[in-house]
């Protein structure tokens, strides 16, 4: 059965559902449930976190009556794997559910079409397409990560108006306003990971926590080609760390290093591959990384074009200065080279603006 006009509202009612759990279901999709029976909703639900139902088993649970010949109205293909749950196309199958509507095929390879495939072979009627893009957007990581077999990167950076991020004295406190740090704060909970360069860490000693109510702190990865990162630094405060380092590193410092139960990457030569670094991440399920800095690591990203999304917020500040600090690494070769995005929103917080694109 073609998608009817009452499809798409039905729809984006469940992607609003999903995306209650931004951020908790990692690196799980976020996925909004709607079960539908003569034009009426008859029950919802949606994935609230890893290992907690998917959301068309929360829906199919939640219903106080039949669902048999209903519609499911569901955000991404169901999966039909064996995972930390059961099948949700078995559940399907089973509940008399006469219809699915989902936007798009599930890019991870264990489920991937096959979903879909099972359900139409127990003749269920299925249409896919409906508010395909929304469902993309609303889980671009979860996309990027098995499409590209990379990690989603989002670059970060608070800058004057002439580009700079910090004074020729390193001093960067405060180029942005409070409203506009506590909102950069809160992008933090939305990424699986959060990485800075090591002179980040020299600098300012940050926290790097979601320092939100019920958030999940994301990990903390730290480049530190040398290991010079002091064992006090308030990063180093629990085990939720990654560091990555290369051959240069002292022994002595990894090994305190690791009796503090925080891994160590170690990369041959002296610097950190950026490319490898991210191959490494993607073998341990890290869906997302949010890259706050500092002007080395974020060029670092940008020469390899490893960037997926960015928040750059703007002070009306003018800095100057040859030394000041600005985005570093080598830099487009020419203006047509450079790393071009598309602005997809632009916000204001009292006289700072934050511009938000996508590569």
């Amino acid at each position: 059965m073609p998608s009817s006009p009452n499809d798409q509202y039905f729809m984006n009612i469940a992607l609003a559902l999903a995306k209650k759990a931004e951020g908790k279901t990692l690196p799980n999709p976020m996925v909004g449930a709607l079960i539908v029976k003569n034009n009426r909703i008859i029950s919802k639900g949606f994935h609230h976190g890893v290992g907690l139902p998917h959301a068309e088993i929360e829906a199919l649970a939640k219903s106080k009556e039949s669902v048999k010949g209903a519609t499911l109205f569901v955000t991404l293909e169901p999966c039909s794997h064996f995972g930390k749950t059961p099948p949700c196309t078995d559940a399907i199958m089973k509940s008399g559910i006469a219809r699915v509507v989902c936007p798009v095929i599930d890019p991870n390879p264990k489920v991937n079409g096959l979903g879909i495939k099972k359900l139409k072979k127990a003749g269920i009627d299925v249409s896919l397409g409906t508010c395909a893009l929304e469902s993309k957007k609303l889980n671009e990581a979860f996309f990027t990560y098995h499409t590209k077999k990379r990690p989603f990167v989002a670059l970060k950076f608070a800058s004057s108006l002439d580009g700079k991020l910090a004074t020729r004295t390193n001093d960067s406190k405060w180029i942005t306003n409070e409203k506009a740090r506590h909102f950069a704060r809160k992008l933090r909970a939305k990424y699986q990971a959060v990485l800075v360069g090591i002179n980040t860490v020299l600098r300012d000693d940050p926290h790097l926590g979601a320092r939100e109510k019920d958030a999940k702190d994301p990990l903390r990865i730290i480049l530190d080609s040398k290991l010079r990162i002091p064992l006090y630094a308030r990063v180093l405060r629990d085990s939720n760390v990654l560091i990555a380092t290369t051959t240069q590193a002292s022994k002595s410092k990894i090994e305190a290093l690791s009796k503090k139960g925080i891994e160590i990457l170690t990369f041959k030569g002296r610097d950190i591959p950026i490319k490898k670094l991210m191959h490494e991440l993607f073998k341990r399920n890290i869906v997302s990384v949010f890259v706050e800095g500092g002007g080395k690591t974020l060029g670092s990203f940008i020469d390899e074009k490893l960037a997926d999304k960015v928040f750059a917020f703007y002070s009306p500040l003018l800095i100057g200065g040859e030394k000041s600090v600005f985005i570093g690494g080598k830099g487009a070769e020419k203006v047509f080279k450079a790393l071009p995005f598309k602005i997809e929103e632009i916000k204001k917080f009292d006289d700072n603006f934050l511009v938000v694109g996508a590569f």
